[in-house]
């Protein structure tokens, strides 16, 4: 593997400026210098050509699930996923009730010589031993990000052995990361007391379409939650994330309470761009939180072109199809994404006037970056950084076909949609992973990445 090299011809994309015609220096796996066009390098450096490309920053999903399709090979089927559509780094949830450490160690025997793409793990949190337990989380297995369902109560999470939760726990929980720092509390915000009075309603009346499931968990059920969430979150000092926001009533709120709080940031997720409640998917489509309204899909994509929503991420979870095939109210939860997050958002995004490729850049570099303490030296394209790199063909038209992209998973939500602007070489830490399509780089490639509160991450190293 070659550690020192140049990359020419390419324009560099930055989410804070318009994209501007860069050679890149490549020295010992990191970024050394970005140089004019042409500019002279050290004798004997390799060029490699990035012709006619947009370079962005190594892509961040920071949003997907592990556990969900085959529990040991999914570190290489996933990644490989993530390879081809242009990320360099993942960041997965674990769901558990039991005590961490154990999760940890097992889940690394089975990542480390499997993974593609570097990656994180984030922690769901369901019990008391997990709030006593969240310092020792962050400083030494380097997770500074922790689920917490607020729909959890009862008995709505024993699909995943976790126990029912309240809002004293909750209470508890925020204070606790409010105590240790800036760690990150990611809350799923819905309201379930109502939710299950309405679905037990739809259910006895026979009531089983997608409609049926989007209006079995409406808007309200959202905005109310992430209300209760930024309350709890400001009067304990906790920094909070809202995963998946899905509707223009708790955007809303966002946009109130962000003018009084800062220690808030939200996640919307493709499907929310582009698919509504009157899908003809069916259960296929099935997700939580469900396909909204046409109009909340606008309201989306407003709030990614004015910043009211700093990422995208995928939710991504590697079922087989045939677990969809189902009852509404039987089918499984969610569907591969990762891969088409960037065709996305700029076919959909970019090519449509929606979002400027500094505004992409932003919501799947350094937006996540920023968010998840992996800056800086991931999501930038700068000296000393990663070089994680996406080289990007603006122009290059491809129709979806999800079994071509390498998940567990057998089918993609966009099969059959033409996409324009695809990642065409995947580069992590200086290694090229994914070109044309085809996985170049060695499974074991992808490190683990201690993520660190106040300081830049150890990727590949215990600090």
């Amino acid at each position: 593997m070659i550690s020192d090299f140049v990359l020419r011809g390419g324009t560099v994309v930055s989410p804070v400026q318009a994209p501007e015609p860069l050679d890149i220096l490549v020295r010992d796996w990191r970024i050394a210098g970005m140089l004019a066009p042409g500019e002279r390098v050290p004798e004997g450096t390799p060029a490699q050509s990035a012709a006619g490309l947009h370079v962005f920053p190594g892509l961040i999903d920071a949003h997907l699930h592990f556990g969900f399709g085959e529990k040991i090979t999914e570190y290489s089927t996933e990644t490989v996923y993530a390879a081809q559509g242009g990320f360099t780094t993942v960041l997965g949830y674990f769901l558990n009730n039991e005590a961490y450490a154990d999760v940890y160690r097992r889940e690394q025997e089975h990542a480390a010589s499997r993974c593609h793409v570097d990656y994180g793990f984030h922690f769901s949190t369901a019990n008391e031993l997990h709030i006593r337990e969240l310092g020792q989380y962050v400083s030494d297995y380097g997770v500074t990000s922790f689920k917490y369902f607020m729909n959890f109560k009862g008995e709505e999470g024993r699909y995943l052995g976790l126990d029912g939760t309240d809002d004293g726990y909750f209470h508890d929980l925020l204070a606790r990361a409010a105590g240790i720092g800036k760690v990150t509390i990611v809350c799923h915000a819905e309201n379930i007391e109502l939710v299950n009075r309405i679905r037990r309603r739809m259910q006895a009346e026979g009531r089983a379409t997608l409609r049926d499931w989007s209006h079995s968990k409406p808007a309200f059920t959202e905005a109310e939650s992430c209300l209760r969430a930024m309350y709890f979150a400001e009067h304990l000092g906790a920094r909070i994330y809202i995963p998946h926001l899905s509707t223009r009533m708790a955007l809303d709120e966002v946009r109130k309470w962000r003018s009084r709080y800062r220690e808030l940031y939200v996640e919307t997720c493709p499907h929310y761009l582009t698919h509504t409640e009157d899908s003809d998917m069916g259960s296929v489509g099935k997700a939580n939180p469900p396909f909204r309204s046409a109009e909340d899909v606008a309201a989306m994509w407003q709030g990614l072109a004015e910043g009211a929503i700093d990422v995208v991420a995928s939710d991504h979870v590697p079922r087989k199809r045939a677990t969809k095939e189902k009852n509404i109210w039987q089918a499984s939860q969610g569907f591969p994404g990762t891969a088409t997050i960037l065709p996305v958002l700029l076919s959909e995004g970019y090519h449509k006037g929606r979002l400027s490729l500094a505004r992409v850049c932003d919501l799947v570099t350094s937006g996540p970056a920023r968010v998840f303490n992996l800056a800086p030296r991931k999501g930038h394209i700068e000296v000393g950084a990663d070089a994680d790199l996406t080289l990007v063909d603006l122009d290059k038209e491809r129709v979806v076909e999800g079994k071509e992209l390498g998940s567990y998973s057998d089918y993609s939500l966009y099969d059959g949609w033409k996409l324009k602007g695809w990642p065409v070489r995947t580069v992590v830490r200086g290694v090229t992973v994914m070109e044309n399509g085809r996985i170049t780089g060695p499974a074991g490639h992808g490190k683990y990445i201690w993520r660190r509160l106040g300081l830049p991450p150890l990727v590949g190293s215990r600090p």
